[in-house]
């Protein structure tokens, strides 16, 4: 392109500005920033000791609900540490290689996560319509192989992104305002044409995500077709309330999410800021909640949780 003639320089380096138009506000906001990322180190890693380390719990959807701990252990991880380096220390250097690999790593495990939850739903449906076949269909071995395939879909269709990117000459500007760094919004700085870019992210956002929600819709249709020609009330009860706790997860997986891609197409006289912190909340609340849900709504989990700290009270009394 032109430009680049005319600049000659392709940046490496890049800043990220945190929340443009709120940098006075940084600190405060940082505050349920910290806030959520403790709350979702705590709860995600105790969510993956207990299903561990309890025989009870080496079931299908513990071990679904495992993976999705890890995943959220991983996505808070990437992004929020960063995020409260810029509002504390106004450190948002970063380099392009540092940039793309936390892309790419938030960006495979929200992929990630959409599978699992996927999974989750189709766990649900076995239960519900083949309980006598539940656990002679979902075996370890094909958890297992599930978990897998789950981790290389993410990783092979973000992975030419990577290269994608890496093919472009960034020489317009080096500012990048948000607390992370996107696919589209790293690429719109380069002199290149970038449409191949914008339609392969196109592409893979419906090959995955709006794929696997598609396919929950299906599974909870199924689900409730099946709950509703039960016999019993207290059986249609029962159904429901175990797939509670995941409805729970999935709208607040997906609405953020949806929500904040809608914004971005259509709500061009919003403010750059709203765009930046609804962007956030799909990265802050599900970590932080997740645990929580499904700490209030499984039993089994209730009671490990009650076990764990009363039997510690107990020792610390004595």
């Amino acid at each position: 392109m032109t430009t680049l003639n005319h600049t000659g320089v392709s940046h490496t380096i890049f800043r990220l500005l945190g929340i443009p138009g709120l940098e006075d506000k940084h600190m405060w906001i940082s505050i349920p920033f910290f806030i959520s990322y403790v709350i979702a180190l705590l709860g995600n890693s105790l969510l993956i000791f207990i299903t561990l380390t309890k025989s009870s719990l080496h079931e299908p959807m513990y071990l679904f609900l495992c993976m999705l701990a890890g995943a959220d252990l991983v996505l808070s991880t990437t992004a929020i540490p960063k995020a409260l380096a810029i509002f504390w220390f106004r450190a948002g250097e970063i380099s392009l290689d540092h940039c793309i690999t936390q892309f790419f790593i938030i960006h495979c495990t929200f992929i990630a996560e959409s599978g699992i939850l996927l999974v989750m739903a189709f766990d649900r449906y076995i239960a519900i319509c083949y309980p006598l076949r539940y656990t002679t269909i979902l075996t370890n071995a094909l958890i297992g192989k599930i978990g897998v395939i789950i981790f290389l879909r993410s990783y092979c269709t973000i992975f030419p992104i990577i290269f994608l990117l890496k093919r472009l000459t960034f020489c317009q500007n080096n500012i990048i305002p948000h607390t992370l760094c996107e696919h589209i919004g790293l690429a719109k700085y380069a002199c290149n044409d970038i449409r191949v870019n914008i339609w392969y992210g196109l592409f893979v956002i419906m090959s995955t995500v709006v794929l696997d929600v598609l396919l929950i819709f299906v599974s909870y249709v199924l689900i409730l077709h099946a709950v509703f020609h039960m016999p019993s009330q207290d059986a249609r009860h029962k159904a429901l309330n175990t797939c509670a706790s995941h409805v729970c997860i999935i709208v607040l997986f997906y609405g953020p999410a949806i929500f904040t891609t809608l914004t971005q197409r259509f709500g061009r006289h919003i403010p750059p800021h709203i765009h930046i912190l609804l962007a956030n909340v799909c990265i802050l609340l599900p970590p932080m909640l997740n645990p929580i849900i499904y700490g209030m709504k499984t039993k089994q989990i209730r009671e490990q949780l009650a076990h764990i700290f009363f039997s510690k009270a107990n020792i610390i009394l004595e």
